[in-house]
């Protein structure tokens, strides 16, 4: 079974106006039944999309967490991943994310020489880094469908908007219209990181104005007190068993 264990914003507020509370964002467990806004039927979706054009789609897996760096470094790799879970891994992942256990990328956590690669996995050695340790990591990969059965299939990332102005305003609304038939009508779960570093909006320190999966995200700079927001990229999860 594939289980969504990256941060999750589920739509649990409904907005009656745009004068309502300044910040959303509510995390949620993929294996709780009982998600806000999630017990009414989901919206049609059109046949064929879109778990069968991977080019739109990721599918991933858990994540997985087999080794610590205290040896000679941190080595999550493909072979023993596969070894040590049999069946858990596609035979040919499209893709790999690393982050650290607090949720840091690779580029954040500022690990050197490190190699991540979808064949390989992620490996990082103590000896390549100036304090001679790597921070401890965990690891998923992306596969096509049908490796995805039932689970939470994710649109490619968009990055519409830059803060120049008044902030980052990456609306579903706008997307949709920019992105004809790539967002599924109805998302159950909503992705945001930076840009550069691939950091999770929640762990940026700033605050967002809006985030959950039927209206996007929004980082609005009057609300940041340095009066800057930082330039986020987005997804959406949406079912696969359609």
């Amino acid at each position: 079974m594939i289980k969504l264990l990256s941060v999750a914003i589920i739509a649990g507020l409904l907005f009656g106006s745009h004068q309502q509370a300044d910040s959303v964002s509510n995390s949620v467990d993929s294996t709780n039944g009982n998600r806000a806004g999630l017990s009414r039927p989901l919206l049609s979706i059109k046949p064929g999309w879109p778990c069968y054009y991977p080019t739109h789609i990721q599918c991933w897996t858990d994540w997985f967490d087999r080794d610590h760096p205290s040896g000679t470094g941190d080595w999550e790799t493909l072979f023993n991943l596969r070894k040590e879970n049999p069946g858990k891994i596609c035979p040919k992942p499209v893709d790999i994310e690393a982050q650290t256990l607090t949720g840091l990328s690779v580029a954040a956590a500022g690990d050197l020489n490190t190699q991540l690669n979808p064949s390989v996995g992620f490996i990082c050695k103590n000896q390549d880094q100036p304090n001679k340790m790597c921070n401890d990591y965990r690891v998923r990969f992306s596969c096509h469908p049908p490796f995805c059965g039932g689970g939470v299939c994710w649109t490619k990332w968009y990055d519409r908007d830059n803060p120049s102005g008044t902030g980052d305003w990456e609306l579903i609304s706008n997307l949709k219209t920019e992105n004809p038939g790539e967002i599924c009508n109805s998302p159950l779960y909503i992705e945001a990181v930076t840009t550069d570093t691939l950091t999770p909006a929640i762990s940026t320190g700033e605050v967002l104005y809006v985030y959950n999966p039927t209206l996007g995200f929004v980082c609005r700079k009057k609300d940041q007190k340095d009066g800057m927001c930082r330039d986020y990229k987005v997804r959406f999860g949406c079912p696969c068993n359609h």
